[in-house]
């Protein structure tokens, strides 16, 4: 159990400010948050360490039928055991198939669709892959995934982010690369001053979708569907499938297969708990207290504002915490240098807002802390599936 005092916050973060600030959440919403928590808390305890039914694996990634370098890449990654969605997807897209995929972070869905289409590449370089996602922080680590896998088969790929080198980027799409990944804004740039010819693209992939769909770029994959040839493959991921997303779905996808993979398989691996606090100074002081402790050596702390996390940053640093922020007050290179410290343990402790953290697939994360509630109980789902990755063991705390 951890140190806690029984307190309610209502300020840094919290309560009345909390609500001024973003009129259309309730107490009633903080609520639900709090309640489906205690709803899993429950059902942890009445399971106790009883033995869950594992997944049993159909396939090695050895057995899938690509090539001799592909499958030293991914041994080299030291993948053996393909996850639920990447047992399930990657056959279905070597084989051609449209593909739903219904799944949440950390379940293993990047690798899922470069593998095959990187396989697919290979056996014709003139296929050409565009992968759409909601931020810069998953265009990079889709980007960095995407190099490890095609190490030495001579793929070229193209990265089309915002707050980054524009120059750079245009260069690299005259090159004529196979993979495109890019965030909404710059692609659409691109494609409308004709540098991005995507009526070429006879592969695409909308990841994350729920997420575009939330940060308000709907207009614009309804766009790029506009565009897309008619004869083309189309892999769509998201977390959940709201009424905004089925929209889409129905232009975008041909007969495809669904495949989904269970929320509750992706959080059996974290604890949950929930810490009371009640003022702005106690909350601070008890958050000190909890990092104090043994074993939060690599913890990810989500905060509301882009303040609010950068303020709280500040002051962990100014009581001794290696500690460092990323938010979207911070450009591009501010942020992937804070990542690159944390990846590298040279911090051990960041903090992030909810869009800056978007795609954040960092190894051996701890602790996840929600300083301030999130919006929705999925984007609480998101946030604690940093944590508990690869089956390994994660605690998930929540102030409230």
């Amino acid at each position: 159990m951890y140190n806690r005092h029984n307190h309610r916050s209502n300020g840094h973060g919290g309560g009345r400010r909390f609500q001024n600030r973003f009129p259309s959440r309730s107490q009633k919403t903080d609520a639900e948050i709090v309640r489906a928590i205690q709803a899993i808390q429950i059902t942890e305890a009445q399971e106790g360490d009883s033995p869950q039914s594992a997944y049993i694996p159909k396939n090695r990634f050895e057995d899938f039928a690509i090539s001799g370098q592909l499958k030293k890449n991914i041994s080299d990654k030291r993948y053996v055991t393909p996850t639920p969605i990447q047992d399930q997807v990657i056959p279905a897209i070597l084989q051609g198939s449209d593909v739903i995929g219904i799944a949440n972070t950390g379940t293993g869905k990047t690798a899922a669709f470069l593998i095959p289409l990187i396989e697919k590449v290979c056996n014709d370089r003139s296929q050409k892959v565009l992968i759409i996602t909601p931020t810069r922080e998953l265009a990079l680590q889709i980007n960095e995934e995407l190099y490890g896998f095609s190490y030495g088969l001579g793929i070229k790929k193209a990265l089309c982010v915002g707050g980054m080198n524009e120059r750079k980027q245009r260069y690299e799409l005259s090159c004529i690369p196979n993979f495109v990944i890019g965030t909404p804004g710059r692609l659409r740039e691109f494609i409308e001053s004709r540098a991005l010819p995507i009526s070429e693209f006879n592969n695409i992939v909308i990841d994350e979708a729920d997420r575009m769909v939330d940060i308000g770029f709907i207009a614009d994959i309804k766009y790029f569907i506009s565009c897309l040839p008619q004869t083309r493959q189309s892999l769509f991921f998201s977390a959940t499938i709201p009424p905004k997303v089925k929209l889409i779905l129905g232009s975008f996808v041909r007969n495809p297969i669904t495949i989904s993979v269970k929320l509750k398989e992706s959080i059996d691996n974290i604890k949950q708990d929930i810490i009371k606090v009640t003022d702005s100074q106690g909350k601070v002081d008890q958050l000190e207290n909890i990092l104090s402790q043994e074993g939060f050596n690599k913890v990810l702390i989500f905060g509301r504002t882009k303040w609010g996390v950068q303020r709280l940053s500040n002051e962990l640093v100014r009581r001794g915490f290696k500690a460092g922020a990323i938010h979207g007050n911070k450009n591009q290179s501010q942020r992937q240098r804070v990542l690159d410290d944390f990846k590298n343990s040279r911090i051990s402790i960041l903090l992030a807002t909810d869009v800056a953290s978007r795609g954040l697939d960092i190894e051996d994360v701890s602790h996840v802390i929600n300083y301030d509630l999130p919006n929705t109980f999925e984007d609480y789902i998101h946030r604690i599936g940093r944590t508990g990755r690869a089956n390994k063991k994660g605690v998930a705390l929540t102030f409230v």
